[in-house]
């Protein structure tokens, strides 16, 4: 399943992205996690800032699942690692929306760079 092109466009442009992989028992979602997230060649985006050290970015990558609010939408979805040839876009995705924020640099640096993560929805 892939996303909308209305629904990409309003998660692009928010800046409210939660994230909530599934816990252990693969039923469970975890606490919701406010990141950052961008969309790059139809596709949504994310980022661990403490790289793959962050909770949420193992979690996501183990289950392979879980749910995501933004843009007043609640979807289910699957989380998946990606390769390096994508980095560059999603980098300029994030300097194109994050410009102005003091925390861009983390966010295109080689930590948060090995922890990207595209979220595809899941049929409800």
């Amino acid at each position: 399943m892939t996303w909308s092109k209305n629904e990409l466009a309003k998660i692009g442009a928010s800046d409210d992205l939660h994230i909530s992989p599934l816990r252990d028992d693969g039923v469970t979602l975890g606490t919701p996690t406010w990141i950052w997230s961008v969309v790059t060649d139809g596709e949504l985006y994310v980022r661990g800032y403490n790289g793959q050290a962050s909770r949420w970015y193992q979690a996501a990558i183990r289950q392979k699942a879980g749910r995501i609010s933004a843009a007043g939408m609640t979807r289910d979805v699957g989380f998946e690692s990606v390769d390096e040839a994508i980095n560059d876009r999603v980098d300029d995705a994030y300097r194109a929306k994050y410009a102005a924020s003091p925390y861009l640099a983390p966010m295109i640096a080689a930590r948060a760079r090995a922890a990207t993560v595209r979220i595809t929805p899941k049929e409800n």
